[in-house]
């Protein structure tokens, strides 16, 4: 898989799936719920995404399914950065606690 396109990160609004934010430095995280667990197929494990907007328009910089070996697929610069651990501990709790609800 490649970087995600424009399209792919400008979801239609009115299902856009977010669970909320977290910020760092400059730095604003949001976590979306994506793919077939957003209104799908009971059986498909959900999907997520992390964007981040640092100044810049918002970038998709991470993308994983919600299975017991799942694979995080980061995206550009955040391959292997520092920050990644901690961005997924928030994206975790988002995930178990949204703040769309």
């Amino acid at each position: 898989m490649g970087e995600p396109t424009a399209a792919e990160a400008d979801p239609d609004p009115r299902d856009d799936g977010w669970l909320g934010d977290f910020t760092r430095g400059p730095a604003v995280f949001s976590v979306y719920r994506t793919g077939p667990n957003n209104g799908g197929h009971p059986l498909i494990p959900p999907e997520y995404r992390i964007e981040c907007c640092d100044g810049a328009a918002p970038r998709v910089i991470c993308r994983f399914s919600d299975e017991p070996e799942a694979v995080f697929e980061w995206f550009g610069a955040w391959r292997g950065d520092e920050w990644c651990p901690w961005i997924l501990e928030n994206a975790q709790r988002l995930i178990a606690k949204p703040e769309n609800t």
